[in-house]
Parts: structure tokens; sequence; C-alpha cells
């Protein structure tokens, strides 16, 4: 961790003009985590004008939507290269305007195949760059971070493990922790969740979370229903008759910390499903030939993000072809039959939040000072 980031952001009263500030995020775990550094910078810096790609969260947070983030809500690699030209001609325009407005602080809230090729065009004409989120060059990929050093100054990290990767590469990081493992610490108790949703005590609970992009929600969604479906039949022995199907819009957190298991599509969720301290099971499913590119690709035998934190299989993943109603129902019965594994999981998952855990936004924004003072803001 660079020993600079801890200086404090700049009093208001002490700048002398306006700040302008691009940003940029391409999904909605993006969206919540560049709102939280805005709020951040802003505490500080009130008139500090952010400006880019955002969601509503950002926009809530101050920041000016030139685009919608839905532009940018892609998963896969095939499904990309279906609107590379549309991509193409939004970084173009998104660059253009950049400049124009003459930020002085460019900011890539993940989105890597986006951001870091904008993050290269603006480095070059002087720009400051930072990227928020570190692509998983821990996981796949790894010479990319070559690329990273071209077209950042300073990479801001989630996870712990990935500081000395940077810093053996020569690419300025700070570590910020995650928001989510500080909301975590904060959750009540599975009961207290169910009596929020009004669900009983005693009734199984199952949380089935497609993802949230749209492409994620068309490619799972049919899936899901039917091992919902089929779920009361697997669990019969146990005197679940039905299962009623509960669909909730923005409380996933909630469904999770409610839940006996979970079925999880693989990304930022299955963290939240970790620190909501849920025992689940992971799946995904992209076009085959994105499936084919990565798994070449690979540096680790696992992709969910709690199994990479564990260093080993945890929780199981069912991918691809093994992503099928009967495995899905199996895997979540069985685990939900295990009460002794369900009860290491969960204390294992809260040793995840206490390693995770750091005032995000507060360290990402003593970060944006470190690059505002770089670009001559004093």
């Amino acid at each position: 961790m660079s020993a600079d980031a801890g200086h404090a952001l700049p009093n208001a009263r002490q700048q002398s003009g306006s700040v302008t500030i691009g940003i940029v995020a391409g999904e909605p775990s993006g969206d919540a985590l560049g709102a939280a550094l805005i709020r951040a910078v802003r505490e500080r810096l009130p008139h500090a004008r952010f400006v880019g790609i955002a969601g509503p969260r950002m926009q809530a947070a101050g920041c000016e939507p030139w685009f919608p983030l839905e532009k940018l809500s892609v998963a896969g690699l095939v499904e990309v290269l279906s609107r590379v030209p549309q991509i193409l001609a939004l970084r173009r325009e998104l660059l253009r305007k950049l400049l124009a407005a003459r930020v002085q602080l460019f900011i890539g809230v993940d989105a890597p195949e986006f951001n870091l090729g904008v993050e290269a065009k603006l480095k070059r004409s002087g720009v400051r760059t930072m990227h928020f989120v570190s692509p998983s060059i821990w996981a796949w990929r790894r010479g990319r971070v070559h690329k990273i050093r071209r077209s950042v100054h300073r990479m801001l990290a989630l996870f712990p493990f990935e500081i000395p990767l940077y810093e053996a590469a020569g690419v300025p990081v700070t570590f910020v922790g995650h928001p989510l493992a500080r909301d975590a610490a904060a959750s009540g108790t599975r009961r207290e969740a169910r009596a929020q949703l009004k669900l009983s005590v005693g009734q199984p609970v199952f949380a089935l979370l497609p993802g949230s992009r749209i492409a994620e929600i068309d490619a799972h969604s049919e899936l899901l229903l039917k091992a919902a479906s089929e779920l009361p039949a697997a669990l019969y022995r146990l005197g679940a008759d039905a299962l009623p199907l509960t669909i909730l819009y923005g409380h996933a957190t909630d469904a999770l910390r409610a839940a006996d298991v979970a079925i999880v599509a693989s990304g930022t969720a299955t963290l939240e499903a970790a620190l909501a301290r849920c025992p689940h099971v992971i799946y995904y499913r992209v076009n085959p030939v994105t499936a084919y590119i990565v798994r070449r690709k690979l540096l680790l035998p696992y992709v969910g993000l709690p199994n990479i934190l564990a260093g080993r299989f945890v929780v199981p993943e069912l991918l691809q072809e093994d992503a099928t109603v009967e495995n899905l129902v199996q895997a979540a019965g069985n685990l939900y039959d295990d009460t002794v594994t369900r009860r290491r999981l969960e204390t294992l998952f809260g040793g995840f939040g206490a390693s995770l855990a750091a005032d995000t936004g507060r360290l990402a924004a003593e970060a944006v000072a470190v690059e505002l003072r770089a670009a001559g803001i004093p």
C-alpha cells in the first residue's frame, strides 16, 4: 500500500478552483461502489463535479450522467463482441467529452475491458487515472497487469491478497476493503431478517439469485424457476410440501440473510452471500465460446469469490453444462440437509467479513486526494 494514500482530502476552502472528475461504472455493483466514493469525496470537497457513465446510485450521490450505465452492462466475451461497434463509438464520444470538460482525474469503476482503454488514452493525454476494483489478474489473464501499469496511476483494490501482485508489477495500489463487509458487520440475525420479510422461522427458505445484468437474468431465470418448482419434492422428507415463491427486487441482501441456503450466480453476489453468512451453491452459464476461452486462461480451479478467499473449494460450483436443474436442486437440498457443513460455512464466512472490513469510501477518497495533488490541485 502506498504510504501517501493516507493523507486527508484537502478541505473545500483550500481549493483554488473547481474540480471535475470523470467516472464510469458498467454494472450495478460498480454503481454502488462509485456512489460510495462520490459521497466520501464530496463530504470534504462539496463542489467537486463528477461526470461520466452512471447508474441511479451514482446519480443520487451527485454524478452527472452523460450516458446510462446500461450501455455497458454486458456479460461474456462473445456477448460483448456483438456490440463492439456501439461500445467503441460510446468510448470515442466519452473521451471527447472528458477531454473537452478538462477533467483533472478519471476513475474507472470495474468494467476493465472498457475502462482500461479509456484510462490509457487519458493518461497519455496527461490526465491522472485511477481504477477502482482490480481485474481478476489472480484468476486469469495475469499478463493484463502490464496494460494496467500503462493505463492507470493508481489501483484501488478490494481484497488484501491483490496488493502484493500490483506492488511486484510496479503499480501504485491502495487497499480500500469491500463495503459489503462493513455493512455485514451491522447485519441482524436470520430471525430478524425473516421477520422483516414476513417469513416463518421454522420453514425452509431458499434464496435464488439470477444475477444483476439483463443478459444474466435472461440466461438464468428459467433455470432457477424450474429449480424452485422441484425443490419442494426434493425436501419432501423434511415435510416441505410446498415452497411459495416470493419475488424481491433490490432486496438481495435481505433474502440472503433470511435464507437457509442460496443458489447464486457467480459474481459479486457470491461475496454478498458469504458476508450474509448464507451457505450457498454457485452456478453460471455464458455463451459456450466464452466459456471455452475463459477455461483455457484460468489460473485457479475455482471461480467463486468465497472459494478464492478460502483458497480451496468450500462452496459447490456448477458451471455451464453442470448448471442443470437436477444438479442445482440436489446440491441445494444436500446443503440444507447437512447442518454441520452449514454451521462451518457460517463461521468461515464470518471471518471473511473481518478481513475485508474497512471504511472503503474514506480510503478511496484519500487516494483521490493523492491523485488530485499529483494533478496540481493543492
